[in-house]
């Protein structure tokens, strides 16, 4: 795997906050397979069975238990570690749980980010900072065309919101203490938040998400219940955000101080579907997925249509998706199938395709 990213990551000491969760576990899979020390800072796996544990990452990386409000433990474990490049995930990532754990949301967000900028700018081998935020950060006027990273950040749900503050929070430290015209002069560490939209593949178990529980129901030969099925979503594979996280931390680390900044990675137009219109696509690779619709009046507030406009990291970056929905959401159910037929953990395998794929198509971070 070794030449993907100009080589930036291979023995590059990397810490991952929220490694044990389904983003952060493939983040891991991914850096490990280049080479990297993986220093890894969450709570415990939220769920059994996780992609933490599934995959032996435990066995492979530097996992410590704590919580990212403890702003005492996350300094002893910087400043132990010593990482070049952090990227920070750790987070309550669920906009129903806002509503039923608003403060939690809010500190694990908020103070949480604040947290790992804090420390990170007290520590001088850190020379990178990725804070991974999410599309639903913006103000959402269900326009449809897509946000662009100039818009404004809002939040109608806690959730939203306080990604919306994690966004305000970053730009504040970016221009308070990491300034890129003094960067090299006054400090040496360049800062990027990073937008992406509804990610989806294999080994995702978290709770009232659509892919899980559409998985949950078919092993237990159950109906899925679709409560919203006409909300439009910008759905990609999660590998698929993760190499432009990667790509923009190479350039990071390489000093390019143009690319810091806040990036939008998500899918082309044909990724942006309905929620029924997946289950369908879902459907079509494993046959154990029924589904019924049952619309609330009650259900809390969510947003119907969320697009992004990633045409800065198309331009700027040279970055582009991998893959289209079809292979996506073919991908995603056979991981799942195979794990629960035959007990089969897909990630390595889904990985090399991914990377064949991106040489085939001449996608920079390939062939670098």
């Amino acid at each position: 795997m070794y030449g993907q990213f100009g080589n930036a990551y291979k023995g590059t000491r990397v810490l991952i906050t929220g490694h044990t969760g389904f983003k952060g576990s493939w983040l891991s899979l991914w850096l490990r397979e280049l080479g990297a020390d993986v220093i890894g800072y969450a709570l415990a796996p939220a769920t059994t069975p996780n992609l933490f544990n599934v995959s032996g990452l435990e066995k492979t990386m530097h996992s410590v238990t704590g919580d990212i409000r403890n702003v005492s433990m996350l300094t002893s474990i910087i400043s132990e570690y010593k990482p070049v490049i952090v990227f920070h995930l750790a987070a309550q990532a669920l906009v129903r749980r806002s509503y039923r754990e608003p403060v939690n949301t809010y500190e694990t967000n908020i103070m949480g980010t604040i947290n790992t900028f804090e420390v990170c700018r007290k520590t001088p081998s850190v020379k990178a900072v990725i804070n991974v935020t999410s599309d639903k950060c913006y103000e959402n006027r269900e326009w449809v065309w897509g946000y662009r990273e100039t818009d404004p950040v809002g939040g109608y749900d806690p959730y939203s919101a306080s990604k919306g503050c994690a966004e305000i929070i970053t730009e504040s430290y970016r221009k308070s203490f990491f300034p890129v015209d003094k960067y090299q002069k006054t400090h040496e560490t360049l800062v990027a938040s990073v937008r992406a939209g509804n990610v989806i593949g294999g080994g995702d178990w978290g709770e009232d998400r659509l892919v899980p529980d559409i998985m949950r129901a078919a092993v237990n030969k159950e109906k899925i219940l679709i409560r919203n099925p006409k909300a439009t979503r910008p759905w990609q594979h999660v590998l698929e955000p993760l190499s432009g996280y990667l790509l923009l931390g190479q350039k990071l680390l390489e000093g390019e101080k143009k690319f810091s900044g806040a990036w939008n990675f998500g899918p082309s137009d044909e990724g942006h579907r309905e929620v029924l219109a997946v289950v369908r696509a879902l459907k079509k690779h494993w046959p154990n997925i029924k589904y019924h619709i049952e619309v609330h009046e009650e259900n809390p507030h969510e947003a119907s249509l969320l697009k992004l406009d990633c045409s800065k990291a198309y331009s700027n970056l040279k970055w582009r998706p991998v893959w289209d929905s079809s292979a996506t959401f073919a991908q995603t159910a056979a991981w799942y199938k195979e794990f629960y037929e035959s007990g089969t953990i897909g990630n390595g395998k889904q990985l090399r395709e991914y990377v064949t794929d991106a040489k085939q198509n001449g996608i920079s971070w390939a062939i670098q």
